[in-house]
């Protein structure tokens, strides 16, 4: 029904004014009797097989929804009958910014693809806290963290220590976001020393509450192998908890649509089917060559069942899904996790 007729709909109009227009049909509709027992009941699936223990934490199956989506986290509550094992919310800066001008979201839709340069466009650490006091802790909440646009590089830091003191009381992990192409001033932020440097800091905030709270690393997927073994070596100096691989995409390799429209569109991150090859090999070659020292959270490119369960065998201990669930609607989360059962249960 999502792809034949919903799908169709909604991709008739602006990707931005949609995405609100949803947000505002499941909150409202969720408010009516009855309608989150009937969508609980048409796509969630419980089984004691599909919990995960991770990072001190269980998660109810290994499906979650990726960072992006819920920015402000005004949603979490809702999403989580659709079946997520756990909800990343944001990204969340210090203060709230409008992001980068508009347009700034474009579908690929020959390529089953989403390029968007958002730029961190968000309420603030005080609108997501709002939002965040109104938990009914159905699902594991994620706090993906970042840097203010205008934030000068000698206080990146102070930016992402703020970030995470104030939301510490309010989420079950945090995600250090890093790889953000569009937010500008970018260098530093790939830079290892730097990574080594904010990672301790944070770490050193996160020994001063009572409950530690696991933190990881999102990184992008066009690192090459040079840049993926330092990855592996940051992770192990500092004993980061794990690695969210991958964000978006700045490559523009191999798509059907045309190179006119692409320069149309000019800059930003890509997501979607496009990067599941370039995710998954990020994924195996970190899973490999560290020799599984560490978790990671599969995601870029998940639109399918057997997408996710690639995923998985590349090394991923969870996924997340993004550009897959505006595609393909909320049963892909219903059939990766009967795919993943199935397959247990044949194994």
């Amino acid at each position: 029904m999502y792809k034949l007729l919903i799908r169709p709909l909604l991709f008739c109009f602006d990707p931005e004014k949609v995405h609100h227009f949803t947000f505002s049909f499941i909150k409202n509709c969720s408010r009516i009797p009855f309608v989150s027992t009937i969508i609980k009941s048409l796509y969630l699936v419980e089984d004691k097989s599909l919990e995960r223990n991770l990072f001190g934490l269980t998660f109810k199956n290994p499906v979650g929804l990726a960072a992006g989506f819920d920015k402000n986290a005004v949603l979490y509550n809702e999403l989580a009958n659709f079946g997520f094992g756990f909800i990343e919310i944001g990204t969340v800066t210090p203060k709230g910014q409008e992001g980068n001008p508009k347009k700034r979201l474009f579908r690929l839709k020959a390529d089953k693809g989403i390029i968007n340069r958002m730029g961190f466009n968000n309420e603030g650490l005080e609108g997501a806290i709002t939002q965040l006091k109104k938990n009914k802790g159905k699902v594991i909440i994620g706090g993906n963290i970042g840097k203010n646009t205008n934030t000068p590089p000698e206080d990146y830091t102070k930016d992402y220590l703020e970030c995470f003191n104030a939301l510490h009381p309010y989420v079950d992990y945090f995600v250090l976001n890093v790889s953000c192409p569009n937010v500008g001033s970018h260098a530093k932020l790939t830079d290892k020393d730097y990574l080594k440097e904010l990672i301790s800091e944070v770490q050193s905030a996160n020994r001063t509450f009572a409950v530690q709270k696991p933190i990881l690393l999102k990184i992008a997927p066009d690192l090459n192998d040079i840049q993926l073994n330092e990855i592996i070596d940051l992770v192990a100096e500092t004993k980061i908890d794990g690695v969210i691989a991958s964000n978006t995409s700045v490559s523009r390799e191999d798509l059907k649509t045309s190179d006119a429209i692409l320069n149309d569109i000019g800059n930003g991150g890509l997501s979607g089917l496009p990067i599941k090859d370039k995710s998954t090999r990020v994924i195996k070659y970190l899973s490999k060559n560290s020799n599984k020292a560490f978790p990671i959270i599969g995601v870029g490119g998940i639109h399918s069942a057997n997408d996710a369960l690639e995923k998985i065998e590349a090394g991923a201990d969870l996924v997340q899904i993004y550009t897959g669930f505006i595609y393909e609607g909320p049963g892909l989360i219903k059939s990766i996790n009967k795919a993943i059962l199935e397959k247990k249960k044949d194994s």
